[in-house]
């Protein structure tokens, strides 16, 4: 693997490969940022991956009242699956069981002028077991869902569209601590500088990152080994530099190719100034799995 220098850390020269998914942005509201948050994380919980996650989701940011329907302050979080009907049963799922039941919120379409809608709110209207009430409120369709607290206001349908998933770059450090330091500083660069993408891992942060199949066991994906230190001098294919002792990768899906681009470009440039890291990679695989590619020399 050749390599060139940036910023004075060794970099890989590969690249990301990336697929489509499909991809629903919702906007939370809630009371105060203390129950937005808490139903925010509830509804993308247990959304890490595909491989075996039922679905991928992540919070973007936090929306200032002043910007969202009723003036509460929001969270904006996005849902992505493989199907669009995947996308529905998970969303009407999530918003049903983590949102619907979480004090004071309400959720709103955050996609709009995508080419396709799904309609959730429609099919949770049910709950209201024929007390519910179909109104307008903001310029939006929404349905009115009573609940013991009061009523739960959730948007007609939400926008859909294709979304790219797997935006990944690895970070080599020589240690857990500058590892995990740089790791969360590329993360919170991404959180502060870029739109319309979410890191679905935990914190943002991958330490199991997957390759597809495995050399001995009948499952989809199974540890990347050639990218684990414990194994440097086990395994004849390694990938992991002398004096590299923990990697982390930081996973981005978003909303265009542009954004998770621009993400993977800030998360990598804001990782690099961290002491302690060696190199940066990208995990890819041979480009038989999406036919999106981000070139970390092009892209630095």
């Amino acid at each position: 693997m050749s390599l060139f220098s940036y910023r004075g850390v060794e970099v890989e020269d590969t690249f990301a490969e990336m697929f489509e998914m499909w991809a629903s942005r919702v906007l939370i509201t809630a009371e105060n940022e203390k129950w937005v948050l808490r139903a925010a994380e509830s509804a993308a919980g247990f959304a890490s991956s595909i491989i075996g996650s039922p679905a991928e989701a992540g919070i973007e940011r936090l929306v200032p009242p002043e910007e969202t329907p009723d003036g509460r302050v929001g969270a904006l979080i996005h849902f992505y699956h493989r199907t669009r009907g995947d996308l529905k049963r998970q969303m009407i799922a999530r918003i049903g069981q983590c949102v619907m039941t979480c004090p004071t919120t309400a959720a709103f379409n955050a996609l709009e002028g995508a080419p396709r809608r799904l309609k959730v709110g429609r099919s949770l209207r049910y709950f209201g077991d024929g007390f519910q009430k179909l109104d307008e409120l903001y310029g939006r369709k929404v349905w009115r869902i009573p609940v013991m607290e009061g009523e739960f206001v959730v948007e007609n349908s939400f926008g859909v569209k294709k979304g790219i998933a797997g935006g990944n770059f690895f970070i080599m450090a020589k240690d857990l601590k500058s590892g995990l330091a740089a790791a969360e500083t590329a993360v919170d660069a991404i959180k502060r500088r870029v739109r319309d993408v979410v890191m679905p891992f935990p914190g943002g942060i991958c330490r199991s990152g997957s390759k597809v199949g495995s050399l001995k066991y009948k499952i989809p994906a199974s540890t990347n080994h050639p990218y684990c230190p414990k194994l440097r001098g086990v395994v004849a294919d390694t990938r992991v530099p002398e004096g590299v002792n923990t990697i982390y990768e930081v996973v981005i899906n978003g909303l265009s190719l542009e954004s998770v681009r621009a993400a993977m470009a800030e998360g990598i440039k804001a990782a690099v100034e961290v002491s302690g890291v060696l190199r940066i990679s990208a995990g890819n695989y041979g480009g038989k799995l999406g036919p999106y590619k981000v070139y970390l020399r092009e892209l630095l």
